[in-house]
This record gives structure tokens, sequence and C-alpha cells, in this order.
């Protein structure tokens, strides 16, 4: 389910029994592309990596596959270390038969996930806009608030094999991963305004032109994997666990495997002439 949608994902977790398998499907949900990343992903898999529509999707398919192994991986390592424990038993229990109430499931489906989702979607949308409209549109001397944070950002991300604005988009894209790429746009346009590039030859144009590398492409496929939650997803992490606490570390941790890989990567596309 976390491929649709991370916060689902989450509440999806509610049937398995053990509370600590619970958590640790809790804690790794977010390392599965939802559909808010999806477009990013498949934007720099089609333009930088692959010369067809079908090698793109090859690619896609090799970075969902590596999204799953790292789940697994990370899943081992909590099971292993700070979530340690006897595994469960899985006992699968046929139901007695009954005729459907096709009505029921509906409202429930809709009440309990649907607007239960889109509820907490639209709270954190509306400030959101407020706060990146601002950002755009308040200067400080010559340059947008916008722009002074980018420059900020940039020594920090260039470690990592960003850039301020890949760093930024991603901070500002926290209520939803669907804003990250208008926010990259809209950072190297100088717009002012959110705007997406529906022409892929003009995406990777822009992005080439602001001195975008395979080794930057790279380290954004891979940080666009793994970092942290969106708000979304956090608060539901809340709503379930009631935890402060295991909140923060569902944000943190992929956040720390998603810079500690981008370091890796870069360092390596260092070393073959790829930087």
């Amino acid at each position: 389910m976390g491929f649709g949608c991370n916060a689902c994902g989450v509440t999806g977790c509610r049937i398995i029994d053990s509370p600590r398998e619970r958590l640790i499907a809790i804690l790794t949900n977010t390392f599965a592309p939802c559909n808010g990343r999806f477009p990013l992903l498949i934007f720099l898999c089609t333009a930088f990596f692959a010369g067809s529509a079908a090698g793109g999707a090859l690619l896609l398919t090799a970075v969902i596959a590596g999204s799953v192994l790292l789940t697994l991986a990370v899943s081992r390592l909590l099971s292993a270390t700070v979530l340690r424990g006897m595994p469960s038993s899985f006992t699968l229990e046929l139901p007695p038969y009954r005729v459907p109430q096709v009505g029921r499931v509906i409202v429930r489906s809709v009440r309990d996930r649907t607007l239960f989702v889109l509820g907490r979607a639209a709270a954190v949308a509306a400030p959101a806009g407020v706060v990146i409209w601002l950002l755009a549109h308040i200067t400080v001397g010559d340059a947008s608030l916008f722009a002074h944070l980018t420059a900020a950002l940039e020594p920090i991300a260039r470690v990592f094999g960003l850039d301020g604005v890949i760093l930024l988009a991603f901070l500002l894209g926290f209520p939803a991963n669907e804003l990250v790429m208008p926010l990259i746009v809209m950072g190297y346009l100088s717009t002012g305004t959110l705007a997406g590039v529906s022409d892929l030859a003009a995406f990777r144009a822009l992005l080439i032109a602001n001195g975008w590398t395979l080794c930057t492409a790279l380290c954004t496929l891979v940080f666009t994997v793994a970092h942290w939650p969106c708000s979304t997803t956090c608060l539901t992490i809340w709503k379930e666990t009631r935890s402060v606490k295991w909140t923060l570390v569902s944000a943190l941790l992929p956040t720390f495997i998603g810079f500690t890989l981008c370091l890796i990567v870069h360092g390596l596309c260092i070393a073959a002439g790829l930087a």
C-alpha cells in the first residue's frame, strides 16, 4: 500500500498482530516510493539514464526493486538491534463466510481511509502553499528569501552530490512529495510560482543548464527514494504509535540512510570522473 501512499501503508500496518513487527513495518514503509515521488523518478530515469521509454521503465523497475531490498535490509537491521525480539508466528484463519455488505464496505473505506488521509493532507497543504508563496515573493536585498535559502544550503548540498535548489525543494516538499519537482523548476526558472515541465527534453535541458550531471541525477534519484516522509505520513505515524519518539525516528532514519547513500554515490562518481 505504501507504493500508492505511505500514509495509507502506515494505516495498513494495523493488521500486524506483533507490536514489534508492526513498528518495524511502520518505520520502513517510507522506503516505498509513493505516487508523489513517481513523477520525479520517471523523469530522472528517462531523461538521464535511458535513451527510450522502455529503458526508462526497466530502470524504474530496478529502482523499485532496490527500494524493496532497502526496506528488507533496514527491517533486518532494526530487528537485530533496537527492536530485537522473537519473531511471531503467522496464523491465517479462514473467517466464516457471510454475504458481503457492499454499502457498508464502501462507506467505511471512504470514511476511514480516503477522507481520513485527504483531511490530514489538506490541513498541511494550505499553510505550505502560503509559506512557499512568501519565500518566493518576499525579497531581502536584491533576491528573494527562496534564493537566499538556496545559497545557504548550497555548500551542504554539494557534499552529497546535490545543490541548494534540490535540497530546499525536498525541505519545502515536506507537506507533499508532489511539490518537489515543481519547486525545483521554480528555483531554476526564478518565476516565483510553482511550475511543471511536461516536455522531457525541456526538463533535461533546464537541469543541464543549471549544472546537473549524471552524478547529480543519480544522487537525486537515491534521495528521492530515501528521505523523510511527508507531513501526512508523519501525522499518521504519530496517530498509530502515539509516540513522538518513534515519529521522529521514522523521519530521521530514512533521512540518515538517504544522506549516507548520497555521500557514497557522490564519492564513487568523483572517483569515476562523473561528478
